[in-house]
């Protein structure tokens, strides 16, 4: 097993290699140039990956009017899938039949030089060796969440992200919502004056945490099973790794769990509201013993250093069947919405709570005193606040990122934030794998007087498809 980084130097040594082209700036030309109706005036898109995410974003892509002239995938049914998804999009969609094909993302990279632009939607483990593959190769791209799969691939994609200036978006859509954004601005007015509790949930659960099984099912036709695993271990095939995040993602050596796959929406709009950095400790708990699946229920907790005027905050996530934040906060939920919602992110301040969904949707404020919570667009809190923030095109990410593409205005959540909004999770998924709560000193990337924490924060990778 060796270990895949990409340090300064190697990053410079690449792009001598590669010529300046490797971080060029996009290879379509902007339509001021050439006029509205210019050819460049559409990407020509690569989708490194074909499964059901993939599909989902079609109309995103193909609506716009976009060309989607390359796809990817170790499966052969799902390019089959997604090929059939896209004729349903109209004549720009059925022309993805014409798509050249590829197994190997590296081809695609190498011999596709038309491609503007990546679409990377496989399984969490292979988000960051297609980025940082697609960004040297000068692609844009648009990745969905979480971004990384280890606290050393979120610094390395976000060093990396900054030094090319390509176009970057995570595929967290709630951050394109206007609520979420409106949310943003009425919190760093002081509107619920100090924060210093937030609390996530989603009452999404996996079985009991279990061991692998060894037992190897006959891999499907048309699948390459050791392509599939990539940079994880080659385990022996199971039935139960297909099908989404919510199959693979509860096993720790291919996902990290309802954490890192809903905690890249729900710590989104504290992490950005807040200004907060990186967490100095965290620690968990869970019901049962830790093998090698994510557990059925997990209360989670991050410490958060004060910034500036801004006092120290403490981070909550709780998943299982019954989670949600402790009373007598329950009971405020409970008093608009008749019940704990089954998803959200609640701030707790001194003259107020601000609840939404767990994209940082639907934004509501109860101010103290008040007995019902009332939508932030509208509470008369809220309106003495300016709008400081950008709006989305149509409050669509993906939107955002192919105009950004194109040199029309920039993304809202590009690796830069979406890198460290990561990290929170993958802090967590090293104290969960420790079992004890853990110092974290992020500018060491260590766990203080715990070497064993070393294998955790910068995981092990099989390089054969890298």
């Amino acid at each position: 097993m060796q270990q895949l980084r990409t340090s300064r130097r190697q990053f410079v040594k690449h792009v001598a290699v590669a010529g300046a082209g490797a971080l060029a700036a996009p290879r379509v030309v902007p339509s001021r140039v050439l006029g509205a109706d210019a050819p460049s005036k559409r990407l020509n898109i690569g989708m490194l990956s074909c499964g059901g995410r993939s599909r989902q974003l079609l109309g995103s892509i193909l609506g716009p009017g976009e060309n989607i002239v390359a796809l990817c995938d170790v499966s052969t049914d799902e390019i089959s899938l997604l090929v059939k998804e896209a004729a349903k999009h109209g004549q720009n969609g059925a022309a993805v039949e014409k798509a050249k094909v590829y197994e190997d993302y590296r081809k695609l990279l190498e011999g596709e030089k038309s491609v503007d632009a990546v679409v990377v939607a496989p399984g969490q483990r292979w988000h960051v060796p297609m980025c940082k593959a697609a960004l040297l190769a000068g692609k844009h791209v648009f990745c969905e969440k979480p971004l990384a799969h280890s606290v050393a691939e979120t610094r390395e994609i976000e060093q990396l992200g900054k030094q090319t200036k390509l176009a970057t978006q995570i595929g967290s859509q709630g951050g394109a919502s206007e609520t979420f954004r409106r949310s943003m601005e009425v919190i760093q007015a002081g509107v619920l004056g100090a924060i210093r509790e937030v609390h996530t949930w989603i009452t999404r659960s996996f079985p009991p945490s279990a061991e692998i099984d060894r037992n190897a099912d006959p891999i499907p036709s048309g699948l390459n099973w050791d392509f599939w695993c990539g940079p994880s271990q080659l385990l022996p095939f199971k039935r139960y790794y297909l099908g989404g995040c919510l199959a693979w993602g509860r096993w720790l050596e291919f996902g990290d769990g309802h954490l890192a796959d809903m905690g890249a929406h729900a710590h989104n709009l504290p992490w950005r509201a807040l200004k907060l950095t990186r967490p100095t400790s965290c620690r968990c708990e869970h019901p049962e013993p830790l093998k090698d699946s994510y557990p059925s229920a997990n209360k989670f907790c991050w410490e958060f250093p004060a910034r500036g005027d801004l006092p120290p905050v403490t981070l909550w996530w709780h998943d299982g069947p019954k989670a949600g934040p402790p009373e007598p906060l329950a009971s405020q939920l409970a008093a608009t919405y008749n019940r704990v919602p089954g998803d959200g992110v609640l701030f707790v301040g001194e003259k107020g709570l601000l609840f939404a969904n767990a994209w940082g949707v639907g934004g509501t404020i109860k101010m103290t005193g008040e007995d019902k919570f009332r939508g932030v667009l509208n509470h008369e809190a809220a309106k003495p606040v300016p709008v400081t923030l950008p709006r989305a095109p149509g409050q669509n990410h993906m939107l955002e990122w192919l105009n950004a593409c194109k040199g029309e205005g920039k993304t809202f959540q590009g690796f830069d934030t979406a890198a460290a909004i990561c990290e929170i999770a993958m802090v967590g998924i090293v104290a969960l794998r420790l079992g004890k709560p853990i110092q974290w000193d992020s500018a060491a990337m260590k766990v203080p007087g715990v070497p064993e924490a070393d294998v955790l924060i910068n995981r092990p990778q099989r390089t054969k498809w890298l």
